[in-house]
């Protein structure tokens, strides 16, 4: 797993856990990371799970997903 600062880290797929990348102490990006929590603006150094992912910050939080069906179609 790579992360920038700025990117958002999503937690063993948990939406409801989700940080924004504060810092990345490694040159080459690899974790553990500081991060904000969204939910609760604190902050911890974290070392993501196998389950979780980093969303690049130029890209879309939706980005990668599937569409959702729409109904009528």
């Amino acid at each position: 797993m790579i992360a920038k600062v700025g990117d958002t880290l999503v937690m063993d797929g948990d939406h409801a856990r989700t940080a924004v990348v504060l810092a990345v102490p490694h040159a080459d990006g690899s974790p553990p990371y500081v991060v904000k929590w969204l939910a609760t603006g604190h902050l911890a150094m974290v070392s993501p799970g196998a389950f979780s992912r980093i969303v690049p910050a130029a890209q879309p939080a939706g980005a990668g997903r599937a569409p959702l069906p729409q109904a009528g179609r």
